[in-house]
């Protein structure tokens, strides 16, 4: 994909592999962004991303510290019905979801493009898995103190769950930057158009793909995921080695 964004137009279809351009092609980067507004899809894929990943938080956090730390009758069965929504793949439900929103006049939104994954199973598991090897004195003492649940949640609970939560941002970060089923269902406005789903208006009827900017899109892309993993390793492999990902 690299070596593709470097090269000329020539070079890309020649005959042979040549991983190293004979010249570089840095044209390719600039039509990027001029043959499709690509800043205003990486603008809103982040604007999807960081949403998402707000509510998901928001949602997750609480339901997880519940079944892990508190005692309620059919806890058991609800934490069922959670690893039982693991299995259900999102295409399942899209048709549903889609005319729904089609009702309520929220396709080409914002709202349509972050709303159907605010409730993460996945992340339900994955912080009541962190939280349950967390001790119950902990939680306890705060109680004797005065916190309300709500304040042990996300003044103890939570930020000691950090390195589970920068897991899980990655995780979802990465799934919905890069997801193009759903962005291709919700919406057909370019304006609203996530990265992947802007990628397909380098697709050209009569001259068919422009490789050299294509691949020059997808690099640039590609690019914040790269960096955001590189920036939160450490936190990352933390979560693993801490058993926040084990069952």
């Amino acid at each position: 994909m690299l070596s593709l964004s470097l090269k000329p137009a020539g070079e890309i279809f020649a005959d042979g592999i040549a991983i190293f351009p004979s010249r570089i092609e840095w044209s390719n980067y600039a039509r990027a962004f001029t043959e499709v507004p690509l800043a205003r899809f990486l603008l809103n894929g982040a604007i999807v991303c960081t949403g998402i990943l707000v509510f998901q938080i928001l949602f997750s956090v609480p339901c997880a510290f519940a079944l892990a730390q508190r005692r309620f009758a059919g806890r058991t069965l609800l934490f069922g019905l959670v690893l039982a929504g693991l299995l259900v793949p999102f295409q399942v439900t899209a048709i549903p979801i889609f005319l729904g929103l089609a009702k309520l006049g929220m396709l080409n939104t914002y709202p349509a493009l972050i709303l159907p994954f605010t409730a993460s199973m996945f992340g339900i598991f994955l912080f009541r898995q962190f939280f349950a090897r967390m001790p119950t004195d902990l939680f306890e003492a705060a109680r004797i103190d005065g916190l309300s649940e709500t304040a042990i949640v996300w003044r103890i609970a939570f930020p000691l769950s950090m390195p589970a939560a920068t897991a899980f941002a990655i995780f979802s970060v990465t799934a919905h930057w890069n997801d193009l089923f759903w962005p291709l269902i919700a919406t057909t406005d370019p304006d609203i158009a996530t990265p992947p789903r802007g990628i397909l208006y380098f697709k050209d009827e009569e001259a068919g793909d422009d490789i050299g900017p294509l691949m020059a899109g997808a690099v640039i892309v590609t690019a914040p995921l790269v960096l955001f993993f590189l920036l939160a390793q450490r936190r990352f492999t933390q979560a693993i080695a801490s058993g926040g990902l084990r069952g």
